[in-house]
């Protein structure tokens, strides 16, 4: 059981605002008719709602990471943190595929350093 950060409930806030197909400006949260659930969770184990477990929180690795005791990484390619499953160094296949374009521009400059040299 792990507290959240100010800067984890800040993300928890502004991805129920911008995601939650739940939640009114205006309202809250619509099923409740108060404010959102999200908002007061303080805990990596709290409960969490279960429309934003199922449907939201997927769409964010980085939180989804954090309450479902996942470890994360850093991407090699962007800095951006992912959920860690397996040996994935970069967080999406766009951030590889630049990795990959990156690495065989440089090994052709190098090649072609070489040959210049002989």
């Amino acid at each position: 059981m792990a507290e959240l950060s100010k800067r984890d409930k800040n993300r928890i806030r502004k991805h129920v605002t911008k995601c939650c197909a739940n939640y009114s400006k205006e309202y809250g949260c619509l099923p409740l008719e108060t404010e959102c659930y999200m908002f007061s969770v303080g805990f990596t184990d709290s409960k969490l709602c279960k429309y934003y477990e199922q449907a939201v929180l997927p769409t964010d690795a980085e939180l989804f990471a954090l309450f479902k005791g996942i470890p994360t990484k850093k991407c090699q390619q962007c800095g951006k943190l992912f959920a860690s499953v397996g040996r994935k160094a970069y967080c999406s296949e766009q951030c590889a595929a630049e990795a990959r374009r990156l690495y065989s521009a440089e090994r052709v400059k190098r090649h072609r350093q070489k040959k210049a040299e002989k």
